[in-house]
């Protein structure tokens, strides 16, 4: 029975990935893939800039074997897991990355994962880059308790449901989602509707040129997006106990 490894890739810039990701990337047989495109040129990038790297007997990657690219994400991943599952029990090396960050984190393969759990194929985790914990992490806020909402429903009911809900669970805690730069306004106007003019940490384009993170009251936000802001955000912000 072959392994299943799941891959963390950087979310923004492409040095932050393990060496050990790269070894076990040049490694597999199969590699599935959110979009084989961009999976083919993180490639290829980690090819041409890391084969000068110099041979030590602890690194031990052939920049000439290359996996076959499988695309795997949520609208094929049933159509293809008995194929996945074929390679693995034909002894097969398989990996599964996401465009970005690490698998299974608001992207497509815990039922992959929950599967060969399930069925006792081995599953390996290569860590790395997730912007939910590198967000945390630059925010200011606790981490000792903390929730992962992922991306939030597009409805704004819905999402009051979800904040009522917190709200009323008077748990100490830092909330932290991913939202679009097109509906962070909304999001954070329905968000004070139900705990007020709290103060909201967002960080954007994480490890890239650009990255910043503010901390403001929601009314500042409001003002302060009339101008849209750019790139992929990481909202974060503190329920205390009344």
């Amino acid at each position: 029975m072959g392994n299943l490894f799941i891959i963390a890739t950087p979310i923004g810039n492409l040095k932050d990935i393990t060496l050990r990701a790269v070894e076990t990337l040049f490694s597999l047989d199969l590699l599935l893939c959110e979009d084989t495109r961009k999976t083919k040129r993180l490639l290829d990038f980690y090819k041409e800039n890391l084969k000068l790297l110099p041979n030590n007997e602890w690194l031990n990657i052939n920049f000439n074997s290359l996996p076959q690219l499988l695309s795997f994400f949520e609208e094929n991943e049933a159509y293809r897991l008995p194929y996945v599952l074929a390679a693995l029990s034909q002894n097969q090396n398989v990996g599964l990355v996401s465009n970005a960050g690490t698998p299974g984190i608001s992207d497509p393969g815990f039922s992959l994962v929950s599967y060969c759990i399930k069925n006792n194929i081995p599953v390996i985790t290569i860590p790395g880059s997730s912007a939910v914990i590198s967000g945390l992490s630059i925010s200011g806020f606790s981490a000792d308790k903390f929730t992962f909402l992922g991306f939030l429903p597009k409805k704004s009911g819905k999402q009051v449901q979800i904040w009522t809900k917190l709200f009323n669970s008077s748990l100490d805690q830092t909330i932290i989602f991913y939202e679009s730069p097109f509906r962070i306004k909304k999001t954070l106007s329905t968000l004070q509707t139900v705990f007020g003019d709290i103060e909201v940490g967002i960080a954007r384009e994480l490890t890239k040129i650009h990255e910043n993170f503010c901390l403001l009251p929601i009314s500042q936000w409001l003002s302060k997006l009339n101008t849209p802001l750019k790139g992929e955000l990481v909202v974060m912000f503190r329920m205390q106990k009344s």
